[in-house]
């Protein structure tokens, strides 16, 4: 890739799943979508059968009831299989990986993956994974900021439209357009190499997480959250993670 990374292709990944929690729960849509660098859009878009109930808080979220994943969607493992199959290809042609909180996801798909006995993301691609996290970027640039830090507020500060938001192709584009627009507005971010912004986000989030646990630490009723922050960036290895 020649010139600054946010000019070239941009490829955003996003979840909706049955929860918040990496380890048991389950992927009900994603999407992979290829924009930006001078060419057409292109979105791949999966609704998975997750073979689990949808909790009726996450169906609110994102729309999607056990039912219709039921009546709909495909068998999960042929998503994780496709999804895993989409990344691995973009990884391969040098096009970075855009997440908004890119550890949920990632760490949530590699889980799914051994769980389906699906060849895992970072077992196929090694260190070629190259992952841009606007939510850590923002997090980096304007620490101080009040306010939320979900996507939602993100483009509502970096003046991008979201229409539609918690569906994964939404979601994945505005993460993309979201990064675009930090690195047009942070010289340092949009003028550096992919391979040093990767490693610089893997500090910049490590200091965040021990921010946060030392935030909810010192915080009255929020003393048991501390030991939940997980300093890992892009995904957290399973092997460190206590298992499935």
């Amino acid at each position: 890739m020649t010139g600054p990374w946010h000019l070239g292709r941009l490829a955003g990944f996003d979840l909706e799943t049955s929860g918040v929690d990496v380890e048991a729960d389950r992927i009900v849509t994603a999407c992979v979508v290829q924009c930006g660098g001078g060419q057409p859009t292109a979105s791949a878009t999966w609704l998975a059968d997750p073979g689990v109930e949808i909790p009726e808080e996450a169906a609110k979220v994102h729309g999607i009831t056990t039912e219709q994943a039921r009546a709909e969607g495909q068998k999960a493992a042929e998503v994780v299989e496709e999804v895993v199959a989409a990344l691995a290809q973009v990884v391969r042609d040098g096009i970075p990986v855009i997440a908004m909180n890119a550890a949920f996801d990632l760490t949530l798909l590699d889980r799914e993956a051994r769980r389906h006995g699906v060849t895992p993301l970072a077992d196929i691609v090694g260190d070629a994974l190259r992952v841009i996290d606007p939510r850590v970027l923002d997090k980096k640039i304007d620490p101080y900021r009040r306010g939320g830090r979900k996507l939602v507020d993100l483009c509502r500060t970096y003046g991008i439209r979201l229409d539609g938001a918690h569906s994964a192709d939404a979601d994945a584009m505005a993460a993309c357009q979201v990064a675009w627009r930090i690195a047009q507005q942070v010289p340092d971010i949009g003028a550096a190499s992919l391979d040093v912004l990767h490693d610089q986000q893997i500090g910049w989030a490590r200091e965040q997480a021990e921010s946060l646990a030392s935030y909810f630490a010192r915080t009255p009723g929020k003393e048991h959250l501390a030991a939940g922050v997980r300093p890992e960036w892009p995904f957290i290895p399973a092997q460190r993670a206590g298992g499935q």
